[in-house]
Order: C-alpha cells, then structure tokens, then sequence
C-alpha cells in the first residue's frame, strides 16, 4: 500500500520520470481546454445555443480535476498543509464554482471563477523543466522589492502633485472637475495609456501633460531595470554555484525547488 503511495506520489508531484511527464502533459491540455471552454461559454451566441453542451463538457473537466484533487490530498502524508498552500487553493477553486452553481440557486455568476484554473498552469510549467528559471525570477524579485516600493511611492506622490495642479490650471470644461478625477487622468498619461476622455485646454495644461507622457518613458523602464540587474547578478551567482535543482516534491509538504543532493525538504525538514 504504502509503495503503490509513493509510486502515486511520483507521478503526480515529480516530472523526471516518464510517468510523471505524461500526467503533467496531460494536465497541461486539460487546463487549455477546459479554460477555452470557459471563454467560448461566454459568447451570447454559442452560451445559448449549445447550453447543454457546455455543461455536460464542464462536469466532465470538474470530475476529472476533483479526482486529481482528492489524490494529491492522498499522496502527501500532510493533506492540510498542502490544501492551505497556494496551489492547493488554486486547485480547490479549480473545482468550487461548479459544485457551488449545483447547491446554490442563482450562483452560476461565480462559475466564472473557473477561469482562475489557468493558474495550474504554473504548476506544470514549474514542474516540466522551469523550476530555476521561476527561482531566478523570484529571487531577483524579492531582491529588488524594496527599492520598486520606493520607487512606486514616488510615482503616486508624482501624479497626485500633477494631478492636483492640473484641476488648478484646467476648468471643469476640461474635465478636471476634482482632484481625483484629475489624479486618473495623471495616471492615465504618466503610464502612456492615454484615453482621450479627459485633455487639457490650457497652454499651461499641454505643457504639463507633455513633461508627464516624457517622464512616462523613464517610469516604464525603471522596474524592468532594476529587476534585471538582479536578475543579471542572480546568473553570475548561479554560474560561481551551479546546482542542479530536481522536480522531486517533498512526500510531507508538496513543494519542489531541491537541490538534486538534497536528503530533507529545505522548508519542513521532512526527508526526501
């Protein structure tokens, strides 16, 4: 019992084995497909039409995602853990609305929750063969987080300042009619979006409005900038330590990212 668990185990949470490679390559499509379903169910003409194919093709994806759910809570030796971790909420909204829409009358808005199921496509991404590159990114995130809060703090103290002094140049004919209403289109223009729905008449106006589409340049490269330098120093240290990371999951808690070496699970310490 316990061998055949383990073998379980293998398949659905490790892809460096062939079994383990086809369930992932299976899961991959059923989530493609389930989530176009979601997207052609939407359409007026074909949600109409073909009703009842749409659900019975939905409960089809739902009972297949419920048994992957029930047997990944029955291969870790720690269920509740992994249900509260972040893939097992996804996994479990991956199935909810369905049941949701059957018990509840008048629910069938929230099935759209169903589109979140896109979300597991991480999984198996971060399974097949992507687990250093998600670390690197993490990494060069987590890095680079406090100087991106800084800097996102000077942006809105930014358009909140130009906002402000827009509504003082502008009339409400301009449609700066308050001050918040003049902070969105602050944000509207520093972010290069520009709607159009709001333009300044002023000479004064243009010439802010043009300083503000300038600096939105500058603003849309500054993250990238700072998280690819750590994502530059990230490599040069992956380089000088190069570790091979295996897709072998932890029996106890789930999660994956150890080193090939590696004889305990470097966030629960249970052995691999």
């Amino acid at each position: 019992m316990k061998a055949s668990r383990n073998q379980l185990h293998e398949v659905i949470f490790e892809a460096d084995t062939p079994a383990g490679k086809a369930f992932d390559v299976a899961l991959l499509w059923l989530i493609v497909l389930s989530v176009l379903t979601v997207i052609a169910e939407s359409v007026p003409e074909w949600g109409a039409t073909y009703r009842g194919e749409f659900e019975l093709v939905e409960w089809g994806f739902t009972a297949l995602f419920t048994l992957e759910y029930l047997l990944r809570l029955a291969v870790v030796k720690k269920p509740w853990r992994y249900a509260r971790s972040f893939f097992g909420l996804v996994d479990l909204l991956a199935i909810l609305p369905t049941f949701i829409g059957l018990i509840i009358p008048g629910s069938s808005s929230l099935r759209i929750i169903r589109i979140l199921r896109v979300l597991r496509v991480f999984r198996v991404l971060k399974l097949v063969g992507f687990i250093a590159e998600a670390r690197q990114l993490q990494t060069a995130l987590r890095a680079s987080r406090r100087r991106i809060i800084v800097f996102l703090s000077a942006v809105m103290a930014l358009v909140t300042i130009l906002g402000t002094l827009m509504y003082l140049v502008e009339d409400d004919q301009a449609g700066f009619s308050s001050i918040p209403r003049s902070i969105y289109w602050a944000i509207v223009t520093v972010t290069t979006v520009g709607y159009g729905d709001i333009a300044p008449q002023t000479v004064a106006g243009q010439i802010i409005a043009s300083v503000m589409m300038i600096i939105g340049y500058a603003i849309i490269a500054v993250p990238s900038g700072l998280v690819g330098v750590e994502m530059i120093r990230g490599n040069k240290l992956k380089a000088e330590n190069s570790t091979s990371i295996s897709t072998q999951a932890c029996p106890s808690c789930g999660k994956d990212g150890h080193d090939l070496d590696a004889l305990h699970c470097k966030y629960c310490g249970h052995r691999m």
